[in-house]
């Protein structure tokens, strides 16, 4: 496997850094965990551990209030835990920057993954979202600049979609 196909979460990283990102919150996820790790290891970035992807909502809510730049880290089961709060953003037409790992797409081995992984797209829509879907590690950089300039630069939603073949196919292990 080539560089390129590695290191997109380095990209991503170095792509929130330039955005000025100081809040990052999560649940942990295998699909994110390189960029996960990037963000605790910098000192300029708040890294939230959430409970359930909902409480991110509310956490980028009190970033902008505060002056601060933040971003939602989940997987696609995430999204069905944050429809409710996904209203405050749309009434309240603040920024909402939110990178989605998805399952339930290519080579998925577990089954619980496919309803909600067959529904982030136009459960977002849905929401006034804005979403770009990335399939090779070439194109996350520019739908992560494109998205950041969404939410930042038009008090938006903005989800990047980043697909299972990208972040590799997942294995059960015991």
């Amino acid at each position: 496997m080539n560089a390129a196909a590695t290191d997109w979460p380095d990209r991503l990283f170095a792509t929130l850094k330039r955005a000025d990102i100081r809040q990052v919150g999560y649940v942990p996820d295998a699909g994110h965990s390189r960029l996960i790790d990037r963000c605790c290891a910098d000192p300029q970035i708040r890294d939230v551990v959430l409970t359930t992807e909902e409480e991110g909502v509310a956490m980028a809510a009190g970033a902008w209030l505060g002056g601060e730049r933040a971003v939602l880290l989940m997987q696609s089961s995430g999204v069905g835990n944050c429809i409710n709060m996904l209203s405050l953003a749309r009434t309240c037409r603040f920024p909402l920057l939110m990178f989605i790992t998805m399952r339930g797409e290519w080579e998925e081995f577990n089954p619980w993954q496919m309803p909600m992984g067959s529904i982030v797209d136009p459960v977002l829509k849905l929401c006034e979202a804005d979403v770009s879907r990335v399939i090779t590690p070439d194109e996350v950089e520019r739908a992560a600049e494109r998205a950041v300039q969404l939410a930042f630069g038009g008090d938006r939603i903005a989800a990047v979609l980043l697909s299972q073949q990208l972040i590799g196919k997942k294995v059960w292990t015991k």
